[in-house]
């Protein structure tokens, strides 16, 4: 088990969770109501958590949750993602009066938690940007609440998105070998939708309203330090792709990551206007064709080598089972995904840079695709 990365910025950082203002129908589970999870991170002067203690990283609930859902051998029953069991995070750290930081939403995968990409989000903010991770329940691992009991995902509805299995995972498997023309792999992707993927598009527009749930508390409850002019998203696996679907829709997003999700949506004659960047493993590569087609920004691609799906996630420091996470080194992995973002961000998010200074390494390929 290898032990959490420490963030590199100039920043410390404070993090609380906090229940969305506002509940709705859950159409999931008719006759119950949806609340939203989210956990913010934002930086702090360093000077400010003397003598606090660090946030507890992963509670029991959580840990039951992910045990549950990625089936971990018995070995991992005391696993967290780092020996203490804490984050490099302060609960409730005093906030920087005075001063706005650009904002960047952060949306977990299908079946992950909002704490899913903590290393990612601590850096992102210790850095100086405020991160808002939003959780969706019953499709998350685990919600966890500061007022109520946990909400583990759901089963049944697991079971539809994946439906049905073998001829879906067949058809998955071919997608990662389409290695024709972007037109083409595009097309493909778009007829594997038609088949398999109705009920994750049709999940599009919940998450969207999450998000929005969560978005709008936190401007009301940490306006004063949001700079609402300037925000950004990113996120892993269906999570990225909400990334690509609210900057292709959604002005109030300034431009967005992809982490090796693929591209979930109807974008057939949309142009994308924002500069964005797909994140991939190599198995993910051509699933996400679309985003270098129909754009007037800059697309980025960073290819990142012997990397698995989950990888890209803590789960690559806390559980070392290749078969899951990849043959590429924790920290390795870490070092090239922050800087991916934290380039991109400070180029397309606070401006102080033309353009990201990306270059391929032993770790990603890096790609282009200028108007």
């Amino acid at each position: 088990m290898k032990k959490s990365p420490k963030p590199t910025g100039k920043y410390a950082v404070g993090t609380n969770v906090f229940t969305a203002a506002e509940e709705r129908d859950e159409v999931l589970r008719p006759g119950t109501k949806r609340r939203i999870s989210a956990r913010i991170y934002y930086p702090v002067f360093k000077e400010s958590i003397e003598g606090m203690a660090k946030t507890k990283y992963m509670s029991k609930d959580m840990f039951m949750g992910l045990k549950k859902a990625f089936m971990l051998p018995l070995k991992y029953e005391k696993v967290d993602a780092d020996g203490g069991n804490t984050s490099e995070a302060y609960t409730d750290a005093p906030w920087i009066e005075g001063e706005k930081f650009p904002l960047i939403i952060f949306n977990h995968g299908y079946v992950a938690f909002k704490e899913s990409n903590s290393f990612l989000c601590i850096e992102l903010a210790s850095r100086g940007y405020i991160i808002l991770s939003v959780s969706h329940p019953l499709e998350a691992a685990c919600t966890e609440y500061t007022d109520g009991p946990a909400v583990y995902e759901d089963k049944k509805v697991i079971k539809k998105s994946q439906s049905p299995f073998f001829l879906n995972l067949m058809a998955q498997k071919k997608l990662t070998r389409d290695q024709g023309s972007l037109e083409k792999n595009a097309k493909h992707f778009d007829e594997y939708q038609a088949k398999f993927g109705l009920f994750m598009k049709g999940r599009i527009g919940e998450w969207q309203k999450d998000i929005y749930a969560a978005l709008d508390t936190a401007k009301q409850r940490f306006g004063e330090h949001i700079d609402l002019e300037r925000i950004g998203i990113t996120g892993h696996s269906f999570g990225g792709a909400m990334a690509y679907y609210l900057c292709m829709n959604d002005p109030q997003f300034k431009c967005g990551v992809n982490i090796d999700g693929g591209l979930f949506g109807d974008y057939i004659g949309m142009i994308m206007e924002k500069p964005f960047m797909q994140i991939t493993s190599e198995n993910y590569e051509y699933l996400v064709s679309r985003g270098y087609m129909d754009h007037t920004a800059p697309a980025y691609k960073a290819v990142f080598r012997d990397m698995k799906h989950q990888g890209f996630s803590d789960l690559k420091h806390a559980i070392p089972m290749k078969s899951i996470v990849g043959k590429l080194d924790a920290d390795d992995m870490h070092e090239n995904l922050c800087k991916c973002h934290a380039e991109f961000f400070d180029a397309y998010l606070k401006g102080i840079k033309p353009e990201p200074d990306l270059v391929s390494n032993d770790v990603m390929r890096v790609e282009c695709y200028k108007v």
